[in-house]
Parts: C-alpha cells; sequence; structure tokens
C-alpha cells in the first residue's frame, strides 16, 4: 500500500506549519471525509481527512470539496466541540499509520482542556477517532464493537484502546547489527518481503521501487547492500524534510503508486503534502469518471440488450405472418370445395390445389367446427397476421433505428475523455424519450454511486454541458469536430453554413466533421470545390480518427456541403441523411492543430 508508515511520518512532519493554528472551518464532504480550516501564522490551510478503503490519507489540500447542505452528524460533534480550537500538537508513534492531533478547546465553564483526534490509516479498518481529556471517545466516524467481531469498542463512552503492532519499530533500531539480525536471512531472502513484514511502516511495493531506485537487486545479501539499505531508511526516517515522494506505475494492479527517497538537500516546505494532494486528487477524479462511464455505459447496454429481444420477438412474429398466405389457400380451396366436402366435423381433408396445377394438399381442420366454419376461420387468421405484418415491419424498423442511435451513444461513452464529457452523454441519455421516468431516475440515483461528490439532477447536467465543438486548424481552414451527438446536431443543423463541407464516415458511427468554407463557389457543386485536395484529404482522416474506425486504415469517409445534408422530422440526435456526396479513402489522424 502506497501510504505507509514512512509517508504518514513525511506527511506528518510537515503538518508542524499547523502548531498553534486555530480551527475555523470543520467540513464533511461524505462519509468517509474530513476537511478542517485552519489559520495559522497568517495563511489559511485545509487538512483533508481521509478514510476511504483505497484511498485513505492526511494532507493539506488546495482542491476545494463539496459542502453538503445537510449537515452529518460527526461534523456537528466535531464542530461542538473542536470550532475555534488551537493545535498544539501533531504526531505519530515511530512508523504507525496512526497520526494523533492534539486540540486546545474550551468547554462549558470556560475551562482550558485539551482534546485529541485521532486519525487511524489502515485501509479498511481507517477511523477518525475525538476523545476527550482523559481518552475517553466522544464520538467516531465509524463505529465498531465486540459483538461485530471488531477486536474492540470503538463507540461514545468507551475507552480508546491502542492498536498494538506486532511488527518492530524500525525508528528504534539502532545499529546495523539490530537490523541485520532482524531480518532473518533464509536462501529465498528478498529484502522487500524481509523488510515489510519485519518492521511496521514500509510496504513492501515501495520497498522494491526503492530498490529499483537505487540499484540494489531484492534477493541481494550483501551487507555492503544491507547496510545501504539500512542507512537510506534511517536517513529517510530521521530526516524527512529531506524525503522525496516519487511516482510509479504498479505492474501488479496497472495503477499509479508513489514510494519515498532521499534527496540531497532539504525540499521545498510542505512538497510531501502537496504531492499527495494532487496524487489522491487525480486518482479520485479518474475513479468518479470510471464510475460514472460505467454507469452509464451499463444502462445504454441494458436498453440495446432489450431493444434487441423485442427485435427478436418482432422477427418470430414475422416468421408466423410468412403463413399468412398458406392460411388464405386453405380458406379458397375449402369454399370452392364445400360442394364436394361431407359437411360434418373431421380433422383433415385432402383437396386438389389447383393453384399447384391440380396436386394433392393435406389441409388440417379444427374437428370442432364444420369445415365452411374452418374455413372462415382461415380468411379470418389470414386478415390478422396480414395486418400484423405491417405494424410489425414498422416496429422492427423503429428499433433497428433505436440500437443503431444507442450505438453511436455507446461510441459516445467509450471515447469521453472527462467527466464534462460523460455529463453531456447523461444528458442526451436522460432527454431522449425511450427511457422513462423510471430509468432516468436510476440513472440520477447510481450515476455517481461511488464518487466523492453529489449525484447531479438532470437539470445540473443540461447546465454542464457544453455544445461547442472541438476546432482545429488544418493548412489555414478552421475545422469543427462535434464529440456527441448533441455537438453533432448542434454543428450540423445550426452553426454550419450551406456552403461548409460536412464530413462523416460511410456506415460507420463517428463525428461531425465541418469544414468551414468562406470562400465558395457561386454553384455549390462537390465536385467543384476550391477546396485543395490536400486539405480535404486531412479532413477525412481527422473524421475517420473520431470514428469507430479510429485504429483502422483506408476508411471511407463521404463528404458533401451543409445545403445537401438535412434531418428527417423525429430523428434522434446526430441522425441526418445526405445527398451529392463524394467518398475518400483516408487513413485515421489528428496529428493538426488544436485550438479548443
Amino acid at each position: 500500500m502506497a501510504f505507509d508508515g514512512l509517508v504518514t511520518k513525511c506527511i506528518c512532519d510537515e503538518l508542524n506549519c499547523l502548531i498553534n493554528g486555530k480551527i475555523s472551518k470543520i467540513f464533511e464532504p461524505n462519509n468517509n471525509e474530513i476537511i478542517l480550516g485552519i489559520y495559522s501564522g497568517g495563511k489559511n490551510y485545509a487538512l483533508d481527512i481521509c478514510i476511504d478503503s483505497s484511498n485513505y490519507r492526511i494532507n493539506l489540500t488546495t482542491h476545494s470539496k463539496p459542502n453538503p447542505q445537510n449537515v452529518l452528524g460527526f461534523c456537528m460533534v466535531l464542530r461542538k466541540h473542536l470550532n475555534n480550537g488551537t493545535i498544539k500538537k501533531i504526531y505519530t508513534n515511530g512508523l504507525e499509520r496512526i497520526v494523533f492531533i492534539e486540540i486546545e478547546c474550551r468547554n462549558e465553564l470556560n475551562d482550558t482542556i485539551c482534546k485529541t483526534l485521532v486519525i487511524e490509516l489502515m485501509g479498511k479498518h481507517s477511523n477518525v477517532i475525538l476523545l476527550n481529556e482523559r481518552q475517553i471517545i466522544i464520538d467516531s466516524l465509524r463505529h465498531l464493537n465486540k459483538f461485530d467481531k471488531s477486536n474492540r469498542d470503538v463507540f461514545p463512552g468507551s475507552k480508546y484502546v491502542y492498536i498494538l503492532s506486532e511488527k518492530l519499530d524500525f525508528c528504534n533500531i539502532k545499529t546495523f547489527d539490530e537490523f541485520y539480525s532482524a531480518l532473518n536471512i533464509t536462501e529465498d531472502f528478498s529484502i522487500a518481503s524481509s523488510i515489510s513484514k519485519t518492521f511496521n511502516g514500509f510496504g513492501k511495493n515501495n520497498i522494491l521501487y526503492l530498490l529499483s531506485y537505487i540499484g540494489i537487486s531484492d534477493s541481494s545479501t550483501s551487507s555492503k547492500d544491507l547496510k545501504f539499505i539500512f542507512n537510506t531508511l534511517k536517513a529517510l526516517t530521521n530526516h524527512t524534510k529531506y524525503a522525496v515522494l516519487k511516482s510509479y506505475k504498479n505492474a501488479s494492479t496497472n495503477k499509479q503508486d508513489y514510494f519515498a527517497v532521499c534527496s540531497d538537500t532539504p525540499v521545498e516546505a510542505l512538497s510531501s503534502n502537496f504531492f499527495i494532494d494532487d496524487f489522491y486528487f487525480s486518482k479520485e477524479n479518474l475513479e468518479v469518471f470510471n464510475s460514472a462511464k460505467n454507469n452509464v455505459l451499463k444502462l445504454v447496454l441494458n436498453q440495446i440488450d432489450r431493444l434487441k429481444e423485442k427485435i427478436k420477438n418482432v422477427d418470430i412474429k414475422i416468421k408466423e405472418c410468412s403463413k399468412m398466405d398458406l392460411y388464405k389457400l386453405y380458406g379458397k380451396l375449402i369454399t370452392a370445395n364445400l360442394y364436394r366436402i361431407n359437411d360434418y366435423n373431421q380433422d383433415s381433408i385432402t383437396l386438389e390445389n389447383y393453384y399447384d396445377e391440380n396436386r394433392k394438399i393435406t389441409i388440417p381442420l379444427d374437428n370442432s367446427i364444420s369445415p365452411s366454419q374452418n374455413a372462415k376461420n382461415f380468411f379470418k387468421k389470414y386478415k390478422k397476421l396480414q395486418n400484423t405484418i405491417a405494424v410489425i415491419n414498422i416496429q422492427k424498423e423503429l428499433f433497428e433505428n433505436e440500437v443503431k442511435y444507442l450505438d453511436s451513444i455507446v461510441y459516445e461513452i467509450e471515447n469521453a475523455n472527462d467527466l464534462s464529457e460523460i455529463n453531456s452523454v447523461y444528458s442526451e441519455v436522460c432527454d431522449n424519450l425511450l427511457y422513462n421516468s423510471k430509468n432516468s431516475n436510476t440513472v440520477n440515483n447510481n450515476l455517481y454511486a461511488n464518487s466523492q461528490s453529489n449525484s447531479l439532477s438532470k437539470k445540473n447536467t443540461k447546465s454542464l454541458t457544453n455544445i461547442q465543438p472541438a476546432k482545429y486548424k488544418i493548412d489555414g481552414y478552421t475545422v469543427l469536430v462535434g464529440k456527441n451527438n448533441k455537438q453533432n446536431d448542434y454543428l450540423t443543423c445550426r452553426l454550419a453554413q450551406n456552403s461548409d463541407i460536412w464530413f462523416h464516415t460511410k456506415d460507420i458511427h463517428g463525428s461531425h466533421v465541418v469544414l468551414k468554407n468562406d470562400n465558395p463557389s457561386s454553384k455549390l457543386d462537390i465536385n467543384k470545390t476550391n477546396i485543395p485536395d490536400s486539405v480535404l484529404y486531412k479532413c477525412a482522416s481527422l473524421a475517420a480518427y473520431f470514428s469507430k474506425a479510429r485504429l483502422s486504415q483506408n476508411v471511407p469517409v463521404d463528404y458533401t456541403f451543409i445545403k445537401y445534408v438535412k434531418k428527417p422530422n423525429g430523428a434522434n440526435l446526430g441522425m441526418v441523411i445526405y445527398t451529392n456526396n463524394k467518398t475518400l479513402y483516408v487513413n485515421p489522424d489528428s496529428n493538426f492543430k488544436y485550438l479548443q
């Protein structure tokens, strides 16, 4: 884990700038996070305390967090006990991931008392606990008791029990000989595993990358190498002002992580805090983005599956309707031969089919009614299936068009690069009539279920939607690209002029691309444009890049004047028809000057 005891110590040592600072504001943005506004040394600081199981940390932050309208319970407790309190001490015990903040406050009688805020950073067991001067728990962000299989009680009124680690405290190791003997070197010795299992405060992955950084093999048993490791770790723990956090990509999780190394000179003030702040801000934004993306994608894919099931049912009905001509034939043959048929109920009759060179045909009958009544029923079935086929063919076309439209939504989601683009797609999904209010509410409730911010309502999402298309410069010409269906509609149907040239991949989902043509020829003939062929090919390659064929080659791209691009009445967003077009075959390319 990245936020180990060593990082905790580096962060806390930098937090000495908050000593004698006054707590002026307390927020609880979500169930896992507390932010303390602190005025110290003429400056305002924001101390972020997060106990999320994967993003647990304590650090100063410069990034704003939403302040919920309804104040949560633990936040009210902290405001009651800590508001206007003065921070007197911030410390950890060795390399434990437990931070103690001693705060001088005044009680109801205006007497000065000391309360302690304990921040335990232990993965899913992380917690924030407020203690009084007698070490009794006033309240905690998470309540635990032994009946819930916890190893201690953490709830108001119980005595705070400090968690003891079975590992050795590296800070108490004074000499290399003590360090060496504690490692217990064997044949399958691993420096990283041995250090992380023996000493408190060191994550295995962090030690591995530290070894890689200083050029020592993990399996080395050399006394010289081990002594260098010992001195390096001692320098980091004893002189945290020289500690620098380095980012790396964890091969096992394929995610960004970090480790601490020692610098030759003191680093900038609060560098570790601001590194942690930026690291987790980016990480949480990515998690929010992925969560929103996956939830909207899941909704759209579920709708596509429902539509495909409807198309499957329609195909079954179409297959049934294929028998309607046979029912008509049965009715005609029975009616024409009634004078020959015995007028009593029977299971079947065999007649000559005068439509097929008088070949014999056996007609199944309902033996509960007469042959003449069977003939009437056959004609009724024929008429019913004839009416049905007309309706279900229209239904099938509508369902298939909806699937095509939703495929374009899937393309938008898969190619979204940030949360604002997901917001735009979400707005489009909610606005589309094929989603009823129940579905829209489902999106609204689940879109940011795992995020650190409040869910966006449909109204808020609309206000955030940016319909301005992306802008490029190609050989002096301005080229506009719609990144989603709303932008495509706005670009093609409102922003572009008749003389502008429109590009789109042929029969492939993609963006609308418009080349601004300020000096058109008098007659808008796509065979005689005043645009150089090289520019047309580059615009086509840009359209190919912003399509599902991005990874393909020799992609067909249609182009024509905007004048010949029309949006049918009732068509979905981004859906148009066009005429008078030509086709270019290009390789996708986006290596052009991006303006906005």
